[in-house]
């Protein structure tokens, strides 16, 4: 019965878009996440006086902002999935319920 089922799930079409829009997706966030998470070490690392070059005549430099950017983005790239996760892909999965149970 479980092989069955396992089965009309793995050959479901709506099954396999999901899958397939959902890694694309995934990939697509995970190398953005990288390059500015490796981006801002890379700069940290290799060109320091970027990230201390003051604001204005204040004491806080470019490597603040540019810090709190990082984390902001990540918090914005994680809204940003779990916005379609709760749309697009639970719609998904729930046709392929609905189908699968047929």
């Amino acid at each position: 019965m479980q092989d069955t089922m396992l089965q009309r799930i793995a050959n479901s079409p709506t099954y396999k878009e999901l899958r397939s829009k959902r890694l694309r997706f995934g990939w697509m966030l995970t190398i953005l996440v990288l390059v500015v998470y490796y981006g801002f070490i890379t700069l940290i690392a290799f060109r320091k006086d970027i990230l201390a070059t003051p604001i204005g005549d204040g004491v806080m430099s470019w490597g603040i902002p540019a810090g709190f950017g990082v984390i902001v983005f990540t918090i914005v790239v994680t809204a940003i999935y779990v916005f379609r996760a709760n749309g697009e892909y639970d719609e998904m999965t729930e046709q392929v319920k609905r189908e699968v149970l047929k």
